[in-house]
């Protein structure tokens, strides 16, 4: 098949599943066009199948704000004529979706399909204004196939949209392989040089993740066990985070990495990643965590609860439940047979229900199912 794949280029977590599907359709022999603004930060390796294209737009007095989603429609038109696409799979409703509509309609093609994928804030947090409400409901009713990337995503977008339309659900998914062969690049002394407990947290810092919970569990951690933090990421809420840390008297024990682009190497440090996020969709970190082997403290909220199993993998409970979630912290990290267990079930469940070997066909096959239904007439 011959595929565009449009995304975000930036850290998080549509542009990590995009890139990653891109990457496992080539190696099957697809032939990948990925179009956005900038190249995906985990498009780490070439492969002959994957074509990169820039998103230019020129910048014109008249204009207050670049007409991305215009150029977005405009290169997407040029790609499908120049190189014969099949297909656009549009990562995110807005502008995404609603440019690859627009190119198809400019096309006046019923050959090319749409198919789009909803990751979570183009529903919880774009789809929330009302200025995008209607475009969003638009698009998704107007794409060729729709995916979700949990089971509570799919419900929440049928019913706050009023869809009438099939959403089909397909997990995030992990390279199993890729934490096995990172596994000596953690240089677990430098952050923890006489032992201490390593917790961790990454995320875009915004205030729907609740950083200054994962600060105030970490304190109580702190108090009872030897304990350092490392925080990744970055984001509008990282200087209130790091003032937090200093009145907390925490900042020798508190490391603030910025955004990384490769996490396995530094989970493979941890000994337990905190998520205690108001809103996840799905919670990809999490499942990057779980992946290399470590347990999860997190809320029971959104797509979490797909992803972590309480009293196997990890722990849920009530956003705001900081008390909870820093007793089973201390309770998983002081008992080494049990945290041995929780890392090994962790392990297991990233593996066996999160594997890109039983994501990527899944795709594939949606992919043909798509590609064989015949254009409904408008």
């Amino acid at each position: 098949m011959k595929v565009g794949i449009v995304c975000y280029p930036t850290h998080g977590g549509s542009g990590v599943v995009a890139s990653e599907l891109a990457i496992g359709l080539a190696k099957k022999g697809h032939e990948i066009h990925i179009v956005s603004y900038a190249p995906p930060f985990r498009l780490h390796s070439f492969h002959q199948n994957i074509f990169f294209h820039e998103v230019g737009i020129a910048s014109y007095p008249l204009f207050k704000y670049p007409p991305y989603a215009l150029g977005l429609a405009t290169k997407l038109v040029e790609l499908v004529e120049a190189y014969d696409l099949e297909l656009i799979h549009a990562h995110y409703a807005v502008p995404h979706a609603a440019s690859a509509y627009l190119a198809k309609q400019i096309l006046n093609s019923q050959v090319i399909k749409v198919i789009t994928t909803l990751h979570g804030t183009d529903i919880t947090l774009v789809g929330a204004d009302q200025s995008f409400y209607r475009v969003i409901k638009f698009t998704i009713e107007k794409s060729d196939g729709v995916t979700a990337v949990s089971d509570y995503l799919k419900q929440r977008t049928i019913r706050e949209f009023d869809i009438q339309r099939d959403i089909k659900v397909i997990y995030n998914f992990i390279d199993p392989v890729r934490s096995v062969q990172s596994r000596n690049q953690c240089d677990r002394e430098s952050y923890a040089p006489h032992g201490e407990k390593i917790l961790m947290h990454a995320s875009n810092f915004r205030p729907v993740k609740r950083v200054g919970d994962v600060v105030r569990i970490f304190a109580q951690v702190h108090a009872k066990i030897p304990a350092k933090l490392i925080l990744i990421g970055d984001g509008p809420e990282r200087l209130f985070i790091k003032q937090l840390v200093k009145d907390l008297k925490l900042s020798a024990d508190v490391n603030f990495l910025g955004e990384q682009d490769h996490l396995e190497p530094l989970f493979l440090c941890a000994d337990l990643f905190l998520l205690p996020s108001e809103q996840e969709s799905f919670g990809l970190t999490a499942l990057e965590a779980m992946n290399c082997s470590v347990p999860v403290i997190a809320t029971e909220t959104g797509g979490l609860p797909e992803v972590i199993t309480h009293g196997e993998t990890g722990y849920l409970y009530p956003v705001g439940e900081i008390k909870k979630m820093a007793e089973k912290s201390i309770e998983l990290l002081s008992n080494p047979q049990k945290h041995e267990l929780f890392k090994h079930q962790a392990r297991r469940r990233a593996t066996q229900s999160f594997n890109a070997d039983q994501i990527i066909p899944q795709y594939e096959a949606f992919y043909e199912e798509i590609l064989r239904t015949k254009q409904k007439t408008p």
